[in-house]
């Protein structure tokens, strides 16, 4: 497997991945595929926002992504992110999360993060798993604020605090 940074030219296979999880599942709250122009424009937002946005490969087929994003644009919370992550489709159980999660956290705590907040539609026991491997702990539960699939989906979140407090 190879990571590397994203670029809007990944949007395509990118998109792929997501839109999976748009219409089969409740681990995002879109409800429509996101076109690829929209993806891209998204990656541009995160690498203007100078935070990372990877994306992992297998025999040159991407297989998964990780980013950041500023937590809420209010200049207090400059120095926290929520992250992401995805996998594709059937290529769940190969740490593929694991190895994007592992240099996302790298390069965030190199930039000076603070704090990196994870929200996850619940149940979701992977994703849970997942967090709490990279030392996120739960912090919130918040009940029936998502609604998908013509049923109300809690939410909770995951908070991991970095040793280093630098400027982002």
């Amino acid at each position: 497997m190879n990571i590397r940074a994203a670029t809007p030219s990944d949007a395509l296979a990118l998109a792929t991945i997501y839109n999976y999880y748009v219409r089969e599942t409740i681990v995002t709250f879109e409800e429509e595929p996101v076109s690829v122009e929209i993806f891209s424009r998204r990656i541009e937002d995160v690498l203007a926002s100078a935070l990372p946005w990877l994306v992992a490969f297998e025999d040159q087929t991407a297989v998964g992504y990780a980013y950041a994003t500023p937590w809420k644009p209010r200049r207090g919370y400059r120095f926290s992110v929520e992250v992401t992550v995805y996998v594709a489709d059937g290529y769940a159980g190969r740490s593929i999360g694991s190895a994007l999660y592992a240099e996302l956290f790298q390069l965030l705590e190199a930039r000076g993060v603070h704090a990196a907040m994870g929200g996850i539609a619940l149940p979701n026991d992977a994703s849970m798993a997942l967090h709490e491997k990279f030392g996120m702990r739960k912090v919130a539960h918040f009940e029936q604020v998502g609604f998908k699939f013509g049923r109300w989906i809690d939410v909770g979140y995951w908070e991991r605090i970095f040793a280093a407090t630098g400027v982002c």
